[in-house]
Order: structure tokens, then sequence, then C-alpha cells
């Protein structure tokens, strides 16, 4: 019987207004013609130095702002530039071949900082070593755009006495008015085709989020959902086969059965909401940042849909007003390899106070060689900051000096906790969703 002859109205899922503004992590016409990394560089330094010069007025009026050569002796000064951390552990291609050519299998460390590492600052007329406790370099990471207040010693270090990053940047007011709880859905780290993906698993949260699993209190915030992020490392393909070479016949069923099954699933979720997907470093999309949507002609069952958008890494997107940045985890990978913090979440707090989302590109971070601009910095503070494949979901509203307001959402690998991500559009409130096979 229909549920109006039962005189019940059926459920419809609710709506939001969508605006997806990844054309500045696109990349349309420019090729790779032997670009030095050292534009981009410049240009963060031109940018981030502009705007750290409209702070330093306030932060320290009386003292004047000089360029690494202007240096004197003794004499307090502010100087802006680019950070460079000197690791002795950091991986070279020299050891990576010495390595290989050894015997003896060394282990490779999760993290390259140690108590020899020292900060360099650089501008465009030269470096000089930071020295002092003041800045310690396990917070620190190479890329990063301070300004530095200090004096030259006799050693021609630069001893420091205080520092200044841009802070969080200036925020759009977020939307007060709505009362209707609307909620947007994150998983990561799916890894169709490996061994750690359950397929039973991931078809409960496809049946939860598409309302066909539950009572019907769970069917109702089902259909509140009004999108679905997908962030990175969706399938498991052999690293073998992105080699170049010729696939054998035989192999063919390997390269093509974990699209093949995601594309089912994928079809099952945006017949029924929005889908974002975005590329991880283990998709086949290209490696460096930002990386490129995935090719609709992978998905041919879901591209079929006008609700499944292909999108970058880092993706940003506006939903009712609610302005969203995320990754699919790189960048904080990356942090967690040259830098020290209690947590992801303090990762992420950091890239928002440095007002770049991968400091670390182009040094340790593959990027691509940008001439004219650098599109990782932020200049607009996002209201939702969301990062995919971490080891456990974490989360924290992060409150700014300006009244800024930013839910921050450490989002796991789903092929190994089963946790997806709900936010609630009206409050930011978010929780874990856990899926799970086991009686």
């Amino acid at each position: 019987m229909a549920d109006s002859e039962m005189g019940e109205a059926p459920l419809e899922r609710k709506q939001a207004v969508y605006r997806n503004l990844d054309e500045r992590f696109e990349i349309q016409g420019e090729k790779y013609k032997g670009q030095q990394y050292s534009h981009i560089y410049y240009v963060r330094l031109h940018q981030m130095r502009s705007l750290l010069q409209s702070f330093i007025s306030k932060w320290k009026p009386h003292l004047p702002v000089n360029s690494v050569l202007g240096l004197e002796e003794g004499k307090e000064c502010i100087i802006v530039g680019t950070l460079y951390k000197h690791m002795k552990l950091k991986p070279s291609v020299l050891d990576e071949y010495s390595k290989e050519r050894s015997a003896i299998p060394l282990v490779k460390p999760h993290n390259f900082t140690s108590t020899d590492d020292h900060l360099i600052l650089e501008d465009e007329s030269g470096r000089v070593k930071l020295a002092g406790p003041m800045l310690t370099p396990l917070a620190f990471v190479t890329g990063i755009v301070v300004a530095i207040h200090g004096k030259e010693t006799s050693k021609g270090d630069f001893f420091v006495e205080d520092f200044l990053d841009a802070g969080l940047p200036p925020q759009v007011d977020r939307p007060l008015d709505s009362r209707e709880d609307k909620y947007v859905a994150f998983v990561s780290g799916l890894s169709v085709g490996s061994s750690a993906f359950n397929p039973l698993q991931f078809q409960l949260f496809v049946d939860h989020i598409t309302g066909h699993l539950g009572d019907e209190n769970e069917q109702r915030i089902s259909s509140q959902i009004v999108r679905l992020v997908i962030a990175g490392n969706s399938m498991h393909i052999q690293q073998g086969y992105f080699s170049g070479q010729s696939v054998a016949p035989k192999d063919h069923a390997k390269l093509t059965e974990p699209i093949r099954e995601l594309d089912i699933f994928l079809t099952q979720l945006v017949s029924a909401l929005p889908v974002d997907i975005m590329p991880g470093c283990n998709d086949p999309a290209n490696y460096n940042l930002p990386q490129q949507p995935l090719h609709r002609c992978l998905f041919s069952g879901a591209s079929a849909y006008n609700t499944f958008t292909s999108c970058t890494n880092p993706h940003q997107f506006d939903l009712d007003n609610v302005q969203f940045i995320g990754t699919s985890g790189q960048n904080i990978d990356d942090l967690y390899k040259y830098s020290d913090a209690k947590d992801r979440i303090e990762f992420m707090e950091r890239t928002l106070r440095w007002r770049h989302l991968a400091p670390t590109a182009p040094n340790t971070l593959g990027c691509y060689p940008y001439t004219d601009k650098d599109p990782f910095l932020i200049e607009s503070c996002p209201h939702v900051y969301f990062v995919g494949n971490q080891e456990k979901y974490e989360t924290r509203l992060l409150q700014g000096p300006d009244k800024q307001s930013v839910r921050l959402i450490s989002i796991p690998r789903f092929c190994e906790t089963g946790v997806a991500v709900m936010l609630n559009l009206r409050n930011l409130e978010c929780h874990a969703l856990t899926f799970s096979t086991n009686l």
C-alpha cells in the first residue's frame, strides 16, 4: 500500500544550495616547461609579506623592518621571510640510492625530526640562521612566511625575541536563520579492491545514507543528508600498474575490478543524493597537488547522474552559505613527517594560522610548479575544514580572535575503522557513524 493511502506522507530528501569553488585548484592550459619552484615561493612571500606588514604597525610599531641583507649587529629590528627547516634526518635522493645499494635493509622512520634541527629565515636578499628558544623547530616546517623580531649576534645568527604569523584569516558570517537540521556526510579511505575493504560493511553505509536501512527515525535522519563527500583513496590499485608498461590480458581484471565495484556503489549513492568524490594519493589521478578530478569515464554508471561531482583535491565548496574546504590528507600527513604536534587536529589548526593549506609543498610535498600564483593560500576562513584518510575520528571547534569559528574534522580511513562522519549545517555539530559486520 502506498504511503499516501496509509495516511503517512513519504519522506523527501532535503535540499541545499551548492556552489563548487574548485576553480582555483583546476589546472587548465598550464604545461610543464621547465619551471622552477622558486616562483611559487616568491609569490607566497610577496603576498604574505604584504599581509604581515599591515599587522606589524600594530604589533611592533617602534621597530624598523629590514631585509636579511640589511641586518646590523646588535640592532633590534623585524625581518619578514620564509622559514627553511634544516633537518639532519630529512630523506634525500642520494640517501635513497645508497639505501637501495645496501645489502642490509634499513627501517624507514615515520617522523624525520631530531634535536639537531634548526630554522633559517630567507628573503630575496639572503638567509640567516635563527637562534634562541622562542622558535621551537619541532613546531615549524619549511615554507611558512613569518615576521621575526630580534637582532643579529656576533656569530652572524639572528636571535629571535618574538615572532608573528598571519593568524586566522577573516571569515564571512555564517547564516543563522535556518532552524532546519541538514547534514553533510563525510567518508574517506574506502580502498575498494584492497584486502582491508569489507564490501558488506560499506553496503551498510550505502543503505543507511540512501534511507534503505533502519527504523522510521533513522530514515528521517537519512532524508536530512543533503550531500556526501568522499575524501580520497576510494580505490586500491597495485602501484605496478601505474608504471607505464602495458598490462597483460590476465591482469586486466585486477586493474578494472576495483573501479567497476566502486562505480556500482557510487551509482546507488548518486541515485539518492548528491555526491562529491575527491582523488587521493592512491587513486588513479595525478600525484602532485592540486590533484585534478577523477575522470568521469571511470564511472560509467555514476557519471550518468547530475548528482555526481568529481572534484579536485583540495576541494572547496559552499553549501547553504556555509563555506567548506578540505583535503584527502596529504598535507597533514606530510606535516606529521616533518614536525610534531599532540594530534592531527593541531596540525590542521596550524595550517589555518599560517594561512596555507600545504606549507611543505613543494619542498617535501609534490605540487604543480605555478609561476604566477600559490593556490594553497587561505584568504578566507572556512566554516568547516576537513581532512581525510587519518588514523581516527577527531573534531574540534576552533575559535579565532575576531569571532571566527571553524569546525575541524579529521576523517578516519573507512576500510580500517568503519567510521563515517555527519555534520549538521545548522549548528556545525558533528558525530561519528560506525558500521560493523561483526556479531
